[in-house]
């Protein structure tokens, strides 16, 4: 009966965390009640919204280890009160011994497993100098109070949820394999029950000395050090010649407009700004609000807009330090206008049929928003890439490692573990980033600050994100109903339109099929967390997508 008890207790209070949350001061919105809270606390000490990002994305890293981490990286796009919208970008790097073909056999094929398990799949991480990095220039708070709260869960402890028991009992026979990974999730070796407090001291130790040290200690000192010598003694070939060699890029927003509001998103090394860009301004060129919310209409022309982007995707985009990305090609006008000449709404046009335009002559993720009273806006997408990453925590630092390098083209045409194909441009090189799909994404209208939006899911984020914000301007939704309607996915290839369980009616299914769709049933979609401004009343609103363990605070 006390089981019974703690559980109706755990899942009401889930399902009271997962409400909107209203505020007049700042909202958080993140994968975790608790990590939200702590952005609401930087907020009412006087912090901005960067400081709280920091704040939230270091208390992720201890209650939310599927994507939260120190040992990943991300995206981050900010909003300065005056209008001034620009991206970090501190994704991961292949470090410096990697080659072309390190995940080929001797016959030329894919070692199963080899680009996503253990050390030999860690890209250099990114994360901690990508908060570092904001700090510096944007932050007003103390780097050690903004770890204070992190430091606090990972000693103290936090209660599991049902999201967390689930994934450490699916993840327990890989991470089963490396004792530090075994050690730090499994206490007496067993999966932590619902309900039960995970304590990381070690973690709380590393950020300990992150705290009194700062940046440096994770890529120059101790931190460094163990990282890399527990990599290599399992076999890996993260240097330390990597970690003191990593640096974030500030670049410029992929900046377009839908239906009169501006929207501004990540640049490549993530295909996310890019991709949302050719979903939405190919729709542009339809009636999709005539045709209605989820008609066989409007999802076949999502579908097909979604078909061509991906395509795109899978053959320019890459690093852009080391291929050249032709971005005004890909989001200017003419093209667009081809792409959304190419579609018949009368039948399907197959995945074998749809190439990429020709030039004339990265699902386990997490992310979070965050706005306050001074007009700061951001929007952050952070990753380990699969769910737990590597499954490999680094001996003595509590930190669980990225496996990231499954996000190159580890071979050309040969997809990744979310399906995604890659080609040349996205190729295996010493120092590279590898592509993402990652979308943080701001929107304005009329110079004033809209929506804060983004989520992980793989290859599903970006068409995660064009939905919602569709289903705000075409179909005239609120904020709470865009985020939590039944969504559908589609990337090229597989040729496959994939649906949220009991998303569509079985005649609207049969209808798609008629027109050539092969449509299939699959878990949740995305995992969008977002805010809005409400202007006429003066407040901000955050919503949670209910789909996982979301959470909103406001004030």
């Amino acid at each position: 009966m006390r089981k019974i008890a703690i559980i109706i207790l755990i899942v009401s209070s889930v399902l009271l965390s997962q409400s909107f949350q209203v505020g007049r001061q700042g909202a958080v919105v993140s994968a975790s009640k608790l990590a939200s809270d702590v952005g609401i606390e930087i907020l009412k000490k006087g912090g901005t919204a960067i400081d709280a990002a920091i704040a939230v994305g270091f208390a992720l890293a201890v209650v939310y280890p599927p994507a939260g981490n120190i040992g990943g990286g991300g995206f981050m796009v900010i909003r300065s009160p005056d209008g001034i919208v620009t991206t970090i970008d501190f994704r991961e790097k292949a470090p410096q011994a990697a080659h072309r073909d390190m995940y080929l056999d001797e016959t030329g094929q894919p070692v199963d497993g080899l680009s996503t398990e253990g050390v030999l799949a860690v890209g250099v991480p990114g994360s901690v100098a990508g908060y570092a990095y904001v700090h510096e220039r944007y932050g007003t708070q103390l780097w050690r109070k903004l770890l204070a709260p992190a430091i606090d869960l990972a000693q103290k402890g936090f209660p599991v949820t049902y999201f967390i028991h689930e994934g450490l009992e699916s993840h327990k026979e890989l991470m089963s394999r490396f004792p530090s990974s075994l050690n730090m999730f499994y206490p007496g070796g067993e999966t932590p029950e619902i309900g039960d407090t995970l304590r990381f001291p070690a973690l709380a130790k590393t950020l300990r000395r992150l705290a009194k040290y700062e940046w440096q200690e994770f890529y120059h000192g101790k931190i460094a050090k163990k990282i890399v010598r527990s990599v290599r003694n399992n076999g890996g070939i993260l240097s330390e010649w990597d970690m003191h060699h990593y640096e974030v890029k500030e670049r410029h927003p992929v900046h377009f407009t839908y239906r009169g509001y501006d929207v501004y998103s990540m640049p490549p090394p993530s295909s996310g700004g890019v991709c949302l860009a050719q979903i939405m301004k190919v729709v542009e060129q339809f009636p999709l609000s005539e045709y209605g919310f989820h008609s066989s209409t409007s999802i076949q022309l999502v579908t097909e807009a979604e078909r061509r982007a991906y395509a795109n995707r899978a053959h320019y985009l890459g690093d852009p330090d080391f291929t050249k990305v032709p971005l005004e090609f890909l989001i200017g006008d003419s093209l667009i206008r081809a792409m959304a000449n190419e579609i018949d709404l009368s039948k399907a046009t197959p995945s074998s049929g749809v190439s990429h335009s020709a030039l004339p002559e990265s699902e386990e993720t997490t992310h979070f928003s965050v706005v306050d009273q001074y007009g700061w806006a951001v929007s952050v997408t952070t990753t380990l890439n699969a769910s737990y990453g590597s499954g490999f925590v680094a001996g003595g630092t509590g930190i669980l490692l990225n496996n990231e390098m499954d996000d190159f083209s580890i071979k050309p045409g040969f997809p990744n573990m979310y399906g995604l194909v890659g080609a040349e441009a996205n190729a295996i090189q010493p120092q590279k980033r590898m592509l993402s799909s990652m979308t943080p994404t701001i929107v304005t209208r009329n110079d004033t600050l809209m929506w804060i939006l983004g989520s992980p899911g793989g290859g599903a984020i970006i068409t995660s994100v064009a939905q919602v914000l569709m289903n705000m301007i075409d179909f005239d939704m609120s904020l709470t109903d865009a985020v939590n309607a039944p969504r559908f996915h589609h990337q090229w290839l597989p040729d496959v339109i994939f649906v949220e369980n009991y998303a569509f009616p079985p005649d609207l299914a049969a209808i798609l099929t008629e027109k050539g769709y092969t449509v299939k049933n699959r878990s949740a979609i995305g995992d969008v967390n977002a805010i809005a401004l409400d202007w006429d009343r003066n407040y901000y609103i955050a919503v949670p997508d209910m789909r996982r363990q979301s959470a909103a605070s406001a004030y």
